[in-house]
């Protein structure tokens, strides 16, 4: 495998602009990081597949509510290949017009990257609640975490 920094930085560049996209509530940025046939899965479990139905997805969500603003940290880059890359990494959210974070709507992201020419573009991208139940304490820990980058 011929894996170097500059791929590393493309991988987490590609992650910041997903959640850029989404804290500018801009579903056509968005949707344009995916591969054509694209997928994902919301917080709320709904999937989206391809660019348009992503992208028609995040419209009507944009449409409909003021969302919440990303905050991330990133836990894990692999390289599976020279041409796929896992991310994985903690969120939480801010709401609209608040400081602080919405511990309710924490969540672990997964995102798999694929390079297509000398560009990488999303594969699949899974955000999943981190409700720990039955464990508050994780849920504090975490929300700490990630207070520490506001």
């Amino acid at each position: 495998m011929t894996i170097g920094v500059a791929d590393e930085d493309h991988v987490r560049d590609l992650y910041q602009d997903l959640l850029s996209s989404w804290n500018e509530q801009d579903a056509a940025r968005y949707a344009s990081l995916f591969t054509e046939d694209g997928s994902l899965v919301g917080f709320d479990g709904t999937p989206g597949t391809g660019q348009a139905g992503i992208q028609e997805h995040l419209a009507a969500i944009f449409a409909d509510h003021l969302t919440a603003s990303y905050v991330s940290k990133i836990r894990e880059i692999r390289f599976l290949s020279d041409s796929v890359a896992l991310l994985r990494s903690v969120v939480g959210m801010v709401p609209p017009g608040q400081r602080e974070l919405n511990s309710a709507t924490n969540a672990i992201q997964s995102m798999v990257a694929v390079r297509q020419g000398s560009d990488w573009r999303i594969a699949h991208f899974q955000n999943t609640p981190a409700q720990f139940h039955g464990r508050p304490e994780a849920v504090q820990e975490l929300t700490e975490e990630l207070r520490q980058l506001i």
